[in-house]
């Protein structure tokens, strides 16, 4: 088998129509703000690659998310880390789908069968926070809740349909607040997009500013979690984080791999060079492939998040020895005749940015060793 055949025959029969577009772009085009990246995606039925075909979805597996995450990242960096926030926001709607009362598959299915793209304003980015934890604050009217608050960097800002925010809400019952997720549709009065992204790489994956005033969500757009505010992470979240480390890692090994790619394509490398960055390549795939499968058997419990981490830091690891030295190989005619070669080992290094950071996790992951809670820093 060739090298990402796997990850691309996976693209192929959920995304038929993806991979044979992109390959007609140019790198330069889809890494471009404007890219027609998230076009293809949503033309090819992509929002609703983790939606079971029940509910009008492709039915992915997490195996199968993590190889097509791979598959798109070899070839548009930006459009794999923009879709993965589509995909998170995604899971955690299925994950509410799942303890709700219906209400919530509705709007699962609504979004598959029409292709709306969602954008994620949930607070991954901030310090101290969950994945469901308040990034804006809610004002509870007799037409709903109305929503202030600012989301940046937010990928997808341009294209999505609609914008998924946490907000603490108080109980139905009056016992107190819960956590709720907001669907705040893209053109809603109130909702502005600015420019945030300046950088040249990862700019198709539209970063941008999204500031919420006064937006009003009615009650049908609210989504109660039935998780105290201030509580420690519920299953919920915890499923979340799980889903978000494994597609970015997948996502941005497939960054590394189009150089890696390009190697193996080059004869005049030595072979020992070549099978050396295959085997790294394939090794730190291997272990994204086993926190896929522990998700498949329904494994999405506090072990599990750890586990994630662990791999999510090694392939970071795996990714900065790979990119040099793939670089290195390929040698600085070909650096010095493309923007290619340079655009992908910047993009690649990306990892280590999300969150959360390896060095904030350090505490947290000793704790957790010597048997306490984990705990997200």
């Amino acid at each position: 088998m060739r090298f990402l055949e796997r990850e691309r025959t996976t693209l192929a029969k959920l995304l038929p129509d993806l991979d044979p577009a992109l390959r007609e772009i140019p790198l330069r085009e889809l890494e471009r703000p404007g890219s027609p990246g998230i076009g293809l995606f949503r033309d090819s039925g992509g929002p609703g690659l983790l939606v079971p075909e029940a509910h009008h979805g492709r039915g992915a597996t997490a195996l199968d998310a993590v190889r097509v995450q791979r598959a798109i990242g070899s070839r548009s960096p930006s459009l794999a880390v923009a879709t993965t926030m589509h995909h998170f926001s995604m899971a955690t709607l299925v994950g509410l789908g799942d303890l709700g009362d219906g209400l919530e598959w509705m709007l699962i299915e609504g979004a598959a069968s029409t292709n709306r793209i969602i954008a994620s304003g949930f607070a991954e980015g901030r310090r101290g926070a969950g994945i469901l934890d308040p990034s804006m604050t809610a004002t509870v009217t007799e037409d709903g809740v109305r929503l202030n608050g600012v989301k940046r960097p937010c990928s997808l800002a341009r294209s999505m349909d609609m914008l998924t925010a946490s907000v603490v809400v108080p109980r139905e019952d009056g016992q107190g607040d819960e956590l709720a997720v907001a669907l705040v549709p893209a053109e809603s009065e109130g909702l502005s997009v600015s420019g945030f992204w300046s950088s040249a790489f990862l700019a198709g994956a539209e970063s941008e500013q999204v500031t919420l005033t006064d937006v009003l969500v009615p009650p049908e757009l609210l989504l109660r979690t039935a998780t105290p505010a201030g509580a420690r992470l519920d299953d919920l979240q915890t499923a979340g984080l799980v889903w978000f480390q494994l597609l970015m890692s997948g996502s941005y090994l497939g960054v590394a791999s189009a150089l890696v790619e390009r190697v193996l394509l080059n004869d005049r490398v030595p072979d020992h060079d070549r099978v050396r960055l295959l085997v790294e390549s394939e090794a730190a795939m291997a272990a994204a492939e086993g926190i896929a499968r522990r998700v498949d058997e329904g494994d999405l419990g506090e072990s599990a998040l750890a586990a994630a981490l662990y791999t999510r830091y090694g392939i970071q690891d795996a990714i900065a020895g790979i990119v040099p030295r793939a670089v290195e190989l390929l040698g600085g005619l070909n650096f010095m005749s493309s923007d290619e070669v340079g655009q992908l080992a910047a993009c690649a290094n990306g990892l280590a940015l999300h969150p959360p950071s390896r060095s904030r996790m350090t505490g947290p992951l000793c704790d957790y060793l010597a048997d306490r809670p984990l705990v997200i820093a």
